[in-house]
């Protein structure tokens, strides 16, 4: 069948099968269909999308990469294209390259509309995690860090992006960036007294620091609330193993 000569309605309805081929993995025949819709309509930044998903996915990198371009050609502000594309620069050792892809995808959209409604600022912000999640992958903390704070500056998932930025802190571990940790940690357990991660993890940092006292208040405070936490538990009995001359 020719989908030159299929309807819209056709078209529409042949778009929707290649879809559910392309989430649930199969990728042979989403392919096909692909190849089909691109025959009638070469315009779609979805097609060339999921067909760069696919190429990617056979390790075809050079035909992802340009297939990816071709969806930011006839639509910039298609992030999943952009993100797709800044996966793959990545994966290739072309940090920078990759970065600005996605700047560029995030600068279009700010261009096309200067008022963002929410789903639209929560699905960005996911896209910003995403990459904050690639870059913490390749331990390139700094850009993980400005992803995640982009994605915080978005989001509504205020707690788990700043445990993500708690944890960049950590990682990179220079100059300032215990007491960064420490300050974003007690900030998460103010606002969010009954936020457990942010607690265990600031109960660790005192402890490490020696400060054991403060570290048993946390993991106590924990214990209040879930007197089986397991973590918390673990955590109060090490620090109780430490010894009274730490405690005094």
């Amino acid at each position: 069948m020719n989908s030159r000569n299929l309807g819209r309605t056709e078209i529409a309805e042949l778009l929707e099968t290649t879809r559910e081929h392309f989430r649930e993995g199969n990728f042979r025949v989403a392919e096909s269909l692909l190849q089909q819709r691109l025959m009638s309509d070469g315009k779609n930044p979805e097609v060339f999308h999921m067909l760069g998903t696919i190429y990617y996915d056979q390790g075809k990198f050079n035909k992802a990469i340009k297939t990816f371009k071709r969806a930011l050609e006839i639509d910039p502000t298609f992030t999943d294209a952009s993100v797709g594309l800044s996966i793959i620069l990545n994966d290739l050792g072309r940090y920078e390259e990759g970065k600005k892809v996605f700047m560029d995808a995030q600068a279009a959209l700010d261009r096309k509309s200067s008022t963002v409604d929410s789903y639209a600022q929560e699905k960005l912000a996911l896209k910003h995690d995403e990459l904050g999640e690639l870059y913490f992958q390749y331990k390139r903390y700094d850009e993980a860090l400005e992803q995640y704070q982009r994605a915080l500056s978005m989001s509504n998932r205020k707690s788990e992006l700043r445990m993500k930025v708690v944890e960049c802190y950590l990682r990179r571990n220079t100059g300032d960036d215990q007491a960064e940790a420490m300050r974003e940690l007690k900030g998460l357990t103010n606002e969010y007294p009954t936020f457990v991660p942010a607690r265990l993890k600031l109960g660790l940092l005192y402890y490490n620091s020696r400060q054991v006292v403060a570290a048993i208040e946390q993991w106590e405070t924990v214990l209040l609330r879930d007197p089986e936490h397991p973590v918390a538990l673990k955590y109060l009995q090490m620090a109780q193993q430490t010894g009274s001359t730490l405690l005094a």
